[in-house]
């Protein structure tokens, strides 16, 4: 892109006379073209040929913008925006559908909404004015508060929803969010400093892991930082998002299929005892109720007072400790449907943003790590996740002219 009145992009600073219409320009331009000669007089303009071939010494080098999306301008976006306030609107809508004519308590995914909303538009603000600085605060923000609800419970969970269990996957799934974060700030950041300071933070939060949650969260931390750096690679990120997206849902249909006993002996036996007993258990009960009711399900809030499992065992918190199968059995196919294309407008979103691939596709892998966490656990009963997920949505899909120049 030429250089219109900014700094020069680093393509023009490397003189390549196809990416700098200006350099171009220059040849027959300047007081050689008064003269009316046509035959290269103008490649002595040393003034117009220096437009795109040095930077300014006080701004620096321009930002990295290899890999960005491609924006199709306001329009594009607007749709895009327009698109996510129809899922989430009717995921809302949904949930009094379902509740209604029940003794059902939609109140907790109206919250949820309300959560996401937001997050998603505080990350678009924020992002917007601190292009790094947003990511900073948001991965010391989710360690903070990993850390505080550590031994006790998590701010903003349900009453009742707390179980040793839950509490560690809510941990585990705010420190993903943290690693992914820090390694947002480090994609985006424009100082070698900057980017360095960023990836040793990244590592603190997934070393933390292994005090605060569990090994497995320590891995999903490690995978997302490794994906990070993987991206850095990568300037076309629908692959990736296609990969990342098809990867949830085979964890989602795994889970049903343990849930339907569908899985052969051998490789059931492998997968359930990671999982415990109780929580098969919970989702085969989960399955059943969705079977009873496929379209509406059972109502929201209501899984704990309907599952035998549940009500034998209180401190399961009343969740199937399954983001899709609770949908399924709560509010049905339609549930299920909602919550996987707000999933699939995440990532739509980051595939449309106009931010450079590493930070998208950084944000992508923390977020996917934190739907596989969902289909296995209760981690989206939980308002800090939830907040914190959408606030890194709107943190890489925020549009900014200043790309990393706050770090």
């Amino acid at each position: 892109m030429g250089s219109t009145g900014g700094p020069p992009t680093g393509r023009e600073r490397r003189g390549d006379p196809e990416a700098d219409p200006e350099h171009g320009r220059g040849t027959h331009s300047g007081p050689e073209r008064g003269h009316g000669h046509g035959h290269g007089h103008g490649t002595h303009s040393e003034p117009e040929r220096g437009r795109g071939t040095h930077a300014d010494p006080e701004r620096g080098p321009g930002p990295d913008t290899r890999g960005q999306g491609t924006d199709a301008g306001p329009e594009r976006r607007n749709g895009t925006d327009a698109a996510g306030v129809v899922v989430l609107v009717g995921c809302a809508v949904w949930s009094l559908v379902s509740a209604a004519g029940r003794d059902g308590r939609p109140e907790g995914v109206l919250l949820a909404v309300f959560a996401v909303t937001a997050g998603y538009a505080c990350g678009r603000i924020s992002g917007s004015l601190l292009p790094v600085g947003g990511f900073v605060v948001t991965a010391s923000g989710a360690l903070a508060v990993a850390v505080a609800s550590h031994d006790g419970v998590v701010p903003g969970a349900a009453a009742g929803a707390v179980t040793p269990l839950g509490q560690t996957g809510a941990v585990a799934a705010l420190l993903v969010l943290g690693t992914g974060a820090a390694c947002c700030a480090a994609s985006a950041a424009r100082t070698a400093s900057g980017r360095t300071a960023s990836h040793l933070f990244a590592l603190a939060v997934a070393c933390s892991a292994l005090a605060l949650a569990s090994v497995p969260a320590f891995a999903a931390c490690v995978t997302v930082m490794l994906c990070s750096l993987a991206a850095a690679l990568i300037r076309r990120r629908t692959a990736v998002l296609t990969a990342l997206a098809l990867t949830t849902g085979l964890v989602a249909g795994a889970t049903w299929a343990v849930a339907e006993d569908a899985l052969p002996s051998g490789l059931a036996t492998s997968v359930e005892a990671p999982l415990t007993v109780h929580r098969v258990e919970l989702w085969r009960d989960a399955v059943t109720l969705a079977r009873q009711e496929p379209v509406r399900g059972v109502g929201p809030a209501r899984f704990g007072r309907l599952s035998p499992t549940s009500v034998q065992s209180p401190a399961s918190g009343n969740k199937p400790h399954s983001a899709p199968l609770q949908q399924a059995a709560e509010q049905g196919v339609v549930g299920v449907a909602l919550l996987a294309a707000v999933f699939g407008w995440i990532l739509y979103g980051l595939r449309r943003s106009p931010r450079p691939a590493p930070v998208t596709l950084s944000a992508a892998a923390a977020l996917t790590a934190v739907a596989v966490l969902a289909c296995v656990g209760n981690v989206l009963s939980f308002a800090p996740v939830t907040t914190g997920a959408a606030l890194l949505a709107g943190l890489a899909t925020a549009r900014t002219t200043r790309e990393g120049q706050d770090l």
